[in-house]
This record gives structure tokens, sequence and C-alpha cells, in this order.
């Protein structure tokens, strides 16, 4: 079976995706972002709660509450990861290759899937070995491998299998392979954690729980089944120290929740179809190595109609003319991004106008629509040289790759406070440790764009983390850790320190990756 053509393909498109710095980059995610969410319970918090108990960390507790925290993360961040095959070969240049073999398009289509698959398999590896290691430390228990074979299989796996063919067949589709796919599959993310929400709470049918690919109507189904309460929580939960903890059975699995799982992985693979359908074979009539996805992404449509509006940014490239050294280049390339990206400007006065006038209760959700504006934007400037082609050329210039992974970072910050530098002085007279809050956060942000950009020189690997973090900051309440920018109030000195402490170390990171050749 190793022999044939179809596995072949998959496993050359496994070691090409594991050789990008990207697939490096999340392992560590993934580790540090485990580590996290399961919580030393002497902390007051837990990664279970029933009725305002924990439920003791048993291998059955962690294995279906991290497969659960799993797979909300891995629904987003996995697509972003398994998508970027495509634009290789093009940019390389191997796409006409490939487009000329004999290889059929279903063939073609069939080992990218398998190749993305893999990869996300070898990353939900580190996520259970990771888990099992957090058990050693913190479980309460003997280590049961089956428990935790079975729960994350039923619940991490179809939802692999649907984030590689939705990524095929953006790929696969030119209207698609630009920032269309990108944001409309965001799209669909929100909308399948809505209807698992949905279905477990009993507000649609039953049967589209098959749908459920991210397993959260399946899990807490499970969950609730054995304890039966509909008062409990998944994540960093606060619970009551007095009250008992509660301990889950060790098998949780029926044979009805095994069979809809199976039928959730085996509807996972319906994308496919289209994608072999509208599979462009790397044609140049249907897709072009450097155009495709600039004329069809709808950021760039609205950039083309606000084209006049880059002339605004021409007196800040003058500034930058006058002024010697790094100052002058960090706002070249700010006055760089602005240009290319004049719906930034519109944005930029929208934001400090808003942030001027609008009344306090308004602050959060303009915050909010600035920061996702602003990490969209910065997941492309970071890794513009590298998108243009110009990455030996700015790294020959005096300073060379550290200096260019400076500016860059400075760049993002220096926009970061453009955008939302007027909300943080209209909370420092009143709410001073909020306003510090959102400066700590946006170099944390910023640091993490500019690092990440390095090290996987494709803005998805950021991209993919940011909003998946963003989701989780709007939604999670009276944690303070989870207020990275001070969105909600809840930020304390402690969790500000901590994200300004994280900024600077992945800003150090950074300078010392760039000083490695």
């Amino acid at each position: 079976m190793s022999s044939h053509p179809l596995f072949l393909l998959a496993a050359n498109e496994v070691r090409l995706r594991l050789r990008r710095l990207s697939s490096l980059a999340a392992v560590l995610a993934v580790v540090a972002v485990t580590w996290a969410m399961i919580s030393d319970v002497r902390t007051g918090s837990s990664l279970l709660v029933l009725d305002g108990a924990r439920v003791s960390y048993t291998s059955s507790a962690l294995a279906l509450g991290s497969a659960v925290m799993g797979g909300l993360l891995f629904s987003l961040a996995g697509f972003y990861l398994a998508r970027g095959r495509t634009g290789e070969d093009l940019r390389s240049g191997i796409g006409g290759v490939i487009g000329a073999t004999p290889a059929g398009d279903a063939l073609l289509v069939a080992s990218r899937w398998l190749g993305a698959v893999g990869a996300l398999v070898l990353l939900l590896g580190a996520f259970m070995l990771t888990t099992l290691a957090c058990h050693l430390l913190r479980g309460e228990g003997p280590v049961q491998l089956l428990v935790y074979l079975q729960t994350h299989a039923l619940l991490l796996l179809p939802m692999a299998f649907f984030c590689a063919s939705c990524a095929v067949l953006c790929d696969s589709w030119a209207p698609l392979m630009g920032k269309a796919g990108d944001l409309l599959y965001f799209v669909l993310w929100m909308c399948l954690l809505a209807l698992g929400a949905a279905v477990e709470e009993g507000a649609v049918a039953s049967r589209l729980a098959w749908l459920d690919f991210t397993g959260l109507a399946h899990a807490m189904d499970g969950l609730r089944s054995h304890a039966d309460t509909r008062a409990f929580g998944v994540g960093m939960m606060n619970f009551n120290p007095a009250l008992p903890p509660h301990t889950l059975p060790q098998w949780l699995w029926t044979r009805t929740m095994v069979r809809e799982r199976l039928l959730s992985a085996a509807l996972a693979l319906a994308p496919l179809l289209p994608a072999v359908w509208l599979f462009h074979r790397f044609s140049p009539d249907r897709v072009k190595a450097g155009k495709a996805r600039r004329r069809r992404s709808p950021l760039a449509l609205l950039n083309g109609w606000l084209r006049p509006l880059a002339r605004l940014a021409a007196p800040l490239t003058r500034l930058a003319a006058r002024l010697p050294g790094p100052g002058g280049q960090v706002l070249a390339d700010v006055g760089l991004v602005l240009a290319s990206a004049p719906s930034a400007i519109l944005a930029l006065a929208v934001c400090f106008v808003g942030g001027l006038l609008l009344p306090s209760v308004a602050l959060p959700g303009l915050l909010a629509g600035a920061l996702v504006f602003w990490g969209i934007l910065c997941s492309e400037s970071t890794t513009r040289d590298v998108s243009a082609g110009c990455e030996g050329l700015s790294a020959a210039v005096p300073g060379g790759v550290r200096r260019r992974f400076l500016r860059q970072w400075a760049a993002a910050l220096l926009l970061g406070l453009l955008f939302m530098g007027p909300v943080a002085l209209r909370w420092s007279p009143v709410e001073p440790v909020r306003a510090f809050a959102l400066l700590a956060g946006l170099v944390a942000l910023s640091g993490c764009a500019a690092l990440f950009g390095q090290l996987s020189r494709t803005p998805r690997l950021f991209l993919g983390l940011f909003l998946f973090g963003f989701y989780v900051m709007i939604q999670a309440k009276g944690v303070a850790m989870m207020d990275a920018v001070g969105f909600h109030g809840d930020a304390s000195l402690q969790s500000a320190g901590g994200f300004l402490a994280a900024g600077l170390a992945a800003l150090a990171a950074g300078i010392a990756w760039s000083r490695r050749g």
C-alpha cells in the first residue's frame, strides 16, 4: 500500500509541511496552550466544574476536557495551518509541473487532503502527549492511555478531517485562495460553535449534531448523561473548594455516540467533492501566482476602491525620509502599510474619532473592531517582504534581518497605538489598570505577530491563533488572564504584567532567531 501513488504523494505532503518553521512554532504553541488550560487546582480553578465543584483530574476527565478545548482551538487554527501548499507550488513554479503530470485531479486532491490530515494528526499527537505530561504532574489516578486515545480520536479526528477538507477546497478554487477563504471559514467556524451550543441546549434537531465537527455537543451530552446536570463549565473555571469533587466514570462513550461521531467524520469529507470538480490544476488561465490572491480578496477590493486615500500617507513617508536611523525606518514601514492598505487609513480615522467622542460604554465595542482590523493588517505586514519576494533585499541593508525584525515589531506596535491609543487615553485617568492592560496586550500581540511571521513566513499562523484568541477573549468574562487588552475590565496588574513579559520574551526570541545566521 505504501508504494501506491496516493500514499507516496501524501507522505511527501506531510514531509513538506513538517519542514516549515510554522510547524515547529505550532507545536510550541500547542504545548504552551495545553499547559495553560489544564490549570493546577491549587490556584482555585479547574478544567471541569460541575455544580460549582471541580471534577477530579482522572484520565476520563482530563481526556474529555482537553479534547473539548483542543477541538475549539484546532477547528480554527488547524484550517489555517493546513492551507498554503498550493500557494507555495505557485510561487516556486512547481505547480505547472504538477499540472502537467498524468495524475488525475482526484488523486492530487486526495493526496493533499491526506497530507493535511497527517500533519494535523501529528499536532494532535503532540497535544495528547502534553496532556499526558500534565496528568503525570497534576492528575489524580493512573494514566489510562486507551481512555485518552478513544476520547481524542472520537472528538478530534472528525474536526481534523473537516479542517483539511475545507483547506483543500479553498486551495483548489481560485476565488477562495486568498483572504476570502480565510474570512469565510472563520464565519463558518463561528456558525459551527453556535450549532454545537444550540444542539446541546435542545434548540435545534439532535440530528444536526452530525454537523458538529468540533464535537462540542457530543462531549456535553456525554458529560450531562453521567452528571445529570446542566450547571457545568469547561476551561479555566473557578470552583468552590468546600464542595467535594465529582469523579467521572472511566468510559463515557455509548455506542450511539460513537456511531454519530463516525458519521460526522464521514460528512467531514463532503467538501472534497466540489474540490475535485473545481480544482484549477494550476492552469494559468484560472489561477496566477502573483495575482490570484490579490484580485479576489474582499479586503483588496475595498483597498482598490479607497485608493485615493493612500495620498494621506505621503506626509508620513516624507517625515520618515527626514528622520535618521531606526525611527525613520519604522515610520516608513507604517507609511508603506497605510499606503498599500488605504482601508486602514479610513479605519484609523473612525477609531480616532470614536475613541475620543463615543460614550464609555461603547468603547469595548470599538476596541474589539479596532483589534480585529489591526490583527489582520499586522498578519500581512510582518510577512510582506516574503510575499513580495524582496526578503533577501531587505536583509542586505544595514542591520540585516535583526533590524528588519525590530522594525516590523515596532511598526506593528505603533499601528496598534494609532488604532487603540485613544481608548487607552480615555481609560488612563479613570481606569489606569485597564489602560495599562491594553498597552501590555499590544506589546504581547505585536511580539507574537512579528515572531510568528518570521518563523512561519506566512500570515496564517498568527492570524489563526489571533482569531481564536480574540473569540475566547470576548466570550470569557471574569477571568483576568483572558482579558488580554482590558476588553471586559477584568485585567489586573498581575495579568497585564504577564502579557508584557510575554511580549518582551517574544521580542527577545525574535532577535535571537534573527542572529542565527
